[in-house]
């Protein structure tokens, strides 16, 4: 079981519970009068406390738990996704096979740590044989469209996202059993929330505790993983721009969809994940 230290459990709630307060604080201010931002702000506050609990919950459980969690996450994101896109009835047993094959098997990979089919079982094999599948169909009417919408959607929600709890089998010389910081140290950056960032700080010192990374290599991890998150929200903004729509769905209240909370991950941890295993591994 992966190990969780008490400060990594306490801060996300302590951050948590003060933002509550604070919106308590706000809402008597305001004297009962109907707010759409201050509304707003307490449904955010409370679906990240619904968040916390679950991510916090996996956490303690270990590692089966922490897989299942992101594979609901890439589930969810999956049907945002390809409920938002265009597709035909002909491309039904492509959209099966994307939930029912291709999505368990990618995290049946990271579980039994496959990692040479894991990096191209979804961009080699899915990729090319996910357009001949639709094309045997002999439904040619937007083919490219639904072809590149099928495999876009694959890799966003089931390839990206699978990166995250793969982080739980990587051998970090000295951190062995705590590669659940890196997870955690993923999240909190690519949040980007300065205020957990600063309580943690605080919580950790100058120590490497939190994760394998001295200071300078911590700030220049983090410097990257902001980057590349704020790319990814970037090209889901477009893509739902392209479709005329706000939000990738309505199942966290106050978020959206779970891809409106997943985004910046997208671009992050499959990156970040590439760059701890060939510099921080044996």
């Amino acid at each position: 079981m992966p190990s969780v230290s008490l400060p990594m459990i306490l801060a996300p709630f302590a951050v948590l519970a003060l933002a509550s307060a604070v919106a308590a604080v706000l809402n008597r201010r305001a004297g009962g009068r109907p707010d759409p931002t201050l509304l707003n702000l307490t449904q955010r506050i409370n679906a990240w406390w619904v968040m916390v609990i679950l991510l916090t919950g996996a956490f303690l459980i270990g590692k089966s738990a922490i897989i299942l969690l992101f594979a609901f996450v890439s589930f969810a994101a999956l049907r945002e996704f390809v409920t938002l896109t265009y597709s035909s009835r002909s491309d039904h047993w492509v959209l099966l096979a994307m939930f029912g094959v291709i999505l368990p098997f990618q995290y049946w990979l990271v579980w039994t740590e496959w990692y040479g089919l894991f990096t191209i079982f979804i961009p080699v094999y899915c990729f090319l044989l996910m357009p001949a599948v639709t094309a045997l169909r002999g439904d040619t009417s937007r083919y490219l469209e639904r072809v590149a919408q099928q495999q876009w959607a694959i890799m966003i929600a089931v390839y990206c996202i699978s990166h995250v709890p793969f982080l739980l089998f990587l051998a970090v010389p000295g951190f062995e059993g705590r590669q659940t910081m890196l997870i955690v140290f993923l999240i909190v950056v690519v949040q980007g929330s300065d205020v957990l960032q600063y309580i943690f700080g605080k919580l950790f010192g100058r120590h490497r505790v939190f994760t394998p990374f001295a200071p300078l290599q911590a700030g220049l991890v983090a410097l990257m993983i902001c980057t590349l998150g704020f790319l990814g929200g970037l090209v889901a903004s477009a893509i739902k721009r392209d479709q005329g729509v706000k939000d990738w769905g309505h199942l966290i209240e106050g978020h959206g969809g779970m891809l409106d909370r997943a985004d910046s991950l997208v671009f992050a941890a499959p990156i970040f994940f590439h760059i701890v295993r060939y510099y921080w591994t044996v």
